[in-house]
């Protein structure tokens, strides 16, 4: 599911979970164990997420989503999703998306979260949000975390309703990702950033992250306790989004 490993004091966390990495309940459980110990102690100095294979993940894994019982259950995911990804995108420590192959719809938005993201040169990975084309909305921390990282509601629009899947040159031009590097140079690159900005006297990174991130976070805790946000659970049960969602599980196996 999650693969870790230590290097240089960089907790590096590999998505590994079949051919395309969808991200499912235990692998959220897995990261906001690890996103927390980091935020708790000294070690590790940051943290690297990457991907096994040729996908750094196709988003989350729908059967999740299709075999959701009731409204209750879609909500009560979707308080632990949140609280997940709410955790990483304001982890204390430098957290660096090491891109290694296809990113997609929840695997873009957890690469999101990330202060940087570095992706593989390879003429055939694809990038892009898709959520619109399947008749899902983002939940209120993806909106918030996606948002966060355009410098422009333009490229914001561009990505989320266009739902163009774009090769990795094209991820750049639109802050999809930060730098382009050769495979072999992935990992150390991105544990280099990292590192880059973490050992220096007293840590600042810590203090200025926390506070340039601090009002989406803080938007986040909010929309989520006004509990109007799950008026969009109702989504998952209707017939032309499971119909949909059905067939781009067929579609991936």
């Amino acid at each position: 599911m999650l693969e870790t490993t230590m290097q240089d004091d960089v907790q590096v966390i590999t998505f590994a979970n079949g051919k395309t990495n969808p991200i499912n309940r235990d692998m959220l459980t897995q990261l906001n164990e690890l996103v927390l110990a980091a935020d708790k102690n000294p070690s590790p100095k940051g943290i690297v997420l990457t991907g096994a294979g040729r996908f750094f993940s196709s988003g989350f894994d729908l059967p999740i989503f299709i075999n959701f019982k009731d409204k209750d259950e879609a909500i009560a995911f979707f308080e632990f999703e949140e609280e997940v990804l709410t955790n990483l995108f304001t982890c204390r420590k430098p957290v660096v998306a090491a891109v290694n192959g296809h990113c997609a719809a929840g695997g873009l938005i957890y690469s999101m979260a990330a202060d940087y993201r570095i992706i593989k040169d390879h003429p055939k990975i694809k990038v892009g949000m898709t959520e619109i084309k399947i008749g899902l909305p983002l939940s209120v921390a993806q909106h918030e975390v996606m948002r966060f990282g355009f410098d422009s509601n333009m490229k914001f629009r561009d990505v989320m309703f266009f739902a163009e899947m774009v090769d990795v040159y094209r991820a750049r031009e639109l802050k999809l990702m930060d730098e382009i590097v050769a495979e072999d140079e992935l990992i150390n690159r991105a544990i280099q950033v990292v590192s880059q900005w973490i050992d220096t006297p007293n840590r600042p990174f810590m203090a200025m992250k926390a506070l340039l991130r601090k009002e989406a976070a803080d938007r986040i805790r909010a929309r989520l306790a006004e509990k109007q946000w799950q008026d969009g659970m109702d989504a998952f049960f209707k017939d032309e989004v499971r119909q949909t969602l059905k067939f781009v599980q067929a579609s991936m196996q």
